[in-house]
């Protein structure tokens, strides 16, 4: 065993994570100085996150992220 298992694991730029403070879905963008940054499946602005609060999002909790950006923007198909 190497010990590694006690840090968090950032998800890789690209991806989908959920902020566990508050539950919002978003795409990683990247890392600035020691946060996550996010932005939502439908665009908008990032948000910080520090890494200990950010977990990769199942794809369920993508789908719904997007359906809702889709909605609030009316843009139903």
């Amino acid at each position: 065993m190497t010990g590694e298992g006690h840090e968090p694991r950032t998800p890789e730029p690209g991806s989908f994570a959920v902020d566990t403070r508050d539950g919002r879905v978003g795409r990683v963008m990247g890392n600035v100085g020691p946060y996550v940054q996010l932005r939502a499946p439908g665009g908008g602005p990032e948000w910080e996150c520090p890494p200990e609060s950010v977990r990769p999002a199942p794809l369920g909790e993508v789908l719904r992220a997007k359906v809702r950006e889709v909605n609030r923007e009316g843009r139903l198909p």
